[in-house]
């Protein structure tokens, strides 16, 4: 049913509710010492630097992974994920964290095979047990060249391009990116009409995005926590789904305004009924 869909995650604060990196480096006790270093060093290499020193402390891979299952992720997005992945949807992670922190979270929710792919820092295990994580884009050799606000290792409007040039080939796609950070502004702007964008609420891409709304070529449909993440998101599924199966006859019907508080309860019991969620 919703086959035609391809439903693109930022990781941070989208779907798990705080930063994976400050996360790890808070219950390990290494906050002080990033913060020191961070005027120096930038972010993607200082994190490597901290995987060196918390293994010079005696810090373990387990310990580590047992930091990141206690990452705080809302039950209703975990359940958002794995309805649209149910209903045939196609699911990806851009994102600015790493390999190894976002597989780990994604597998001890269930949500690694929800995934066809994860774009973010490359990480690994050396052969002294340590974690090592490295640029998505290495920066030292040559900048990406984008003139938005991304961070020097990585321009996800880069990474939405191509992905849109892969999708090209195929039957026309439509896309959902939902995002929190400045560095999801990029790849908004790379959508196009007939996309959707869920920018989280009083976050900074919101806030970049609201400036210049009116140039925005996807739709601007926001939200602000695990209900609304599912909510909107099953929602838009249900919107996309039924157009593409009616050629636009029943378009009218599902053309309601992204902001939750418009949507009356009718509109979400036919939304729930035309879903048939797998609860």
């Amino acid at each position: 049913m919703a086959s035609g869909i391809v439903v693109i995650f930022d990781f941070d604060k989208t779907i798990i509710d705080c930063d994976s990196d400050n996360w790890v480096l808070d219950e390990l006790g290494a906050t002080e010492l990033f913060n020191q270093l961070l005027p120096t060093i930038p972010w993607n290499s200082l994190m490597d630097r901290m995987m060196t020193e918390l293994h010079s402390q005696g810090i373990k891979i387990e310990d580590i992974v047992a930091v990141l299952k206690r990452t705080p992720i809302h039950a209703r997005i975990i359940q958002a994920i794995k309805s649209a992945h149910a209903l045939g949807c196609d699911l990806k992670i851009v994102s600015d964290a790493n390999v190894f922190f976002i597989e780990t979270i994604l597998d001890h929710h269930g949500l690694r095979e929800c995934f066809s792919e994860i774009n973010t820092n490359p990480s690994f295990i050396d052969e002294e047990g340590r974690l090592r994580i490295f640029p998505h884009h290495d920066f030292t050799k040559s900048p990406h060249g984008c003139h938005h606000p991304c961070p020097p290792n990585m321009c996800k409007g880069i990474v939405i391009e191509r992905i849109q040039a892969s999708l090209s080939m195929e039957k026309k796609k439509t896309i959902i990116y939902l995002g929190d950070g400045i560095g999801d502004f990029c790849p908004s702007l790379k959508l196009g009409d007939g996309d959707y964008v869920m920018p989280r609420k009083n976050f900074p891409v919101w806030d970049l995005i609201c400036k210049i709304r009116g140039l925005m070529k996807a739709e601007v449909c926001e939200w602000s926590n695990g209900e609304e993440f599912e909510y909107m998101l099953l929602h838009l599924i249900s919107r996309i789904s039924m157009n593409k199966i009616n050629s636009g006859n029943t378009a009218q019907l599902y053309s309601v305004d992204c902001k939750l508080q418009t949507v009356p309860g009718a509109a979400r019991e036919t939304i729930s009924q035309a879903i048939s969620l797998p609860y």
